[in-house]
């Protein structure tokens, strides 16, 4: 019979993921089906979304395609996909739980929309990606030094991706075993494609970090998109990607005119002209997960 696990596993959206995870915590009495369906046949078989349980009877028109619990699920993923393209999963291996999980507090915590454990050791986590370095934040004050392991943050996933959630969960599942408990790290994916090959962006240095250094770079994200208005930001980065340098060179003087006196005063201190691309291209990346600065 499936377990909890399994069921978030044959997710093929965020939008499922979501939504089996609130009904694993406000109806758990959905999943508790015990009959298994009738083989596959041209005239008959089993629910056509999870492929173990019979198929629901319909009220109108004999039978449905799905179990009551596929059913349901799919009912309510269907007002959740906006959710779900603004939210991010978390997966993580860690020596003991966060704060925020102990007691089933993490699963009426505002800046989570949906939690599983699984063990005394790995959680699932969906929240709004840009709650992602308040979350960080709270983890470091709580547990300082004293939580290790491994966090990825994964991106979820919709219909027609490639990738369904289900395989982007077992691929995280996957690839924890290759880090050891001795500190807290980070992986950060900002595609599902990313995981099916992990070493090219980890080569680039846009993948795996230190938990202190990954909320640092969530900062300056948080500053950079405070200080710099949308237009700014792409600017920036045509110019930052310029091969030429003297045509650089031309235009950095008339772009700085542009900008507040704050925004020129970052862009200096971070001397950001001579970042690698690969740490520009990871800057703008997390701008999408960082609200606006907001000093403590």
């Amino acid at each position: 019979m499936l377990n909890a696990f399994d069921w978030l596993r044959r997710s093929r959206t965020g939008a499922e993921l979501l939504a089996t995870l609130e009904f694993l915590e406000k109806k758990p009495d959905l999943f508790d089906e015990e009959e298994i369906g009738p083989p596959h046949s041209a005239l008959s078989g089993p629910c056509q979304r999870c492929w173990v349980y019979p198929r629901a009877p319909a009220s109108h028109r004999g039978t449905s395609r799905y179990c009551k619990a596929c059913g349901a699920i799919l009912t309510r993923s269907s007002r959740l996909g906006h959710t779900s393209r603004c939210s991010i999963v978390i997966w993580g291996v860690v020596n003991q739980l966060p704060r925020q999980l102990e007691g089933g507090e993490g699963f009426h915590d505002s800046h989570i929309l949906g939690a599983y454990v699984h063990d005394q050791n790995h959680f699932l986590l969906v929240m709004r990606r840009r709650e992602l370095k308040t979350w960080f934040r709270e983890l470091a004050i709580y547990h300082g030094p004293d939580l290790k392991g491994l966090v990825q943050i994964l991106p979820t996933t919709g219909i027609g991706r490639g990738v369904s959630m289900g395989d982007v969960l077992c691929r995280a599942f996957h690839l924890e075993a290759r880090f050891s408990m001795d500190r807290l790290r980070v992986r950060f994916f900002s595609a599902p494609y990313q995981l099916l090959k992990p070493h090219t962006r980890d080569q680039l240095g846009l993948l795996t970090f230190e938990a202190s250094e990954f909320l640092s770079l969530l900062e300056m994200a948080a500053v950079f998109r405070t200080l710099l208005r949308p237009e700014a930001q792409r600017a920036l980065q045509e110019l930052l990607n310029l091969d030429d340098a003297s045509e650089e060179q031309f235009y950095w003087g008339r772009f700085l005119g542009y900008l507040s006196p704050e925004a020129k005063d970052m862009l200096s201190a971070w001397r950001i002209r001579q970042w690698p691309r690969n740490r520009i291209k990871l800057l703008y990346e997390l701008v999408n997960y960082v609200a606006f600065y907001q000093p403590d």
